[in-house]
């Protein structure tokens, strides 16, 4: 997780960067619906990776994935805390109670 976290520090500094320097300020001044778009292509090139790509191939679309999904959330004001905080919550439950509980 510490890897995770040092990701999510270097997003939030380079997020005021120059978009013609930074990756991450280009998709920011793009705005959440082209980060959002991103990561939606970033999954579906996993979904792809691991259905009939090789584990290495599926390793860099994960971390693609990964990557990506820490910019939306950093774009939204959603830290990684809150993300795993809703992991531990949910830790125990099976996925069919866990699912049913966000119906009611």
């Amino acid at each position: 997780m510490d890897t995770l976290a040092r990701l999510e520090a270097t997003i939030a500094s380079r997020r005021a960067a120059s978009p013609e320097e930074s990756y991450v300020a280009k998709l920011n001044a793009k705005g959440v619906p082209k980060i959002a778009q991103k990561l939606g292509e970033e999954a579906t090139e996993a979904v792809i990776a691991a259905v009939s790509g090789s584990n290495a191939e599926l390793v860099g679309e994960s971390a693609d994935l990964l990557f990506h999904l820490l910019v939306l959330l950093n774009a939204r004001g959603v830290s990684l805390d809150h993300v795993l905080a809703e992991l531990e919550r949910r830790e125990g439950l099976s996925g069919i109670e866990e699912k049913a509980s966000r119906s009611e």
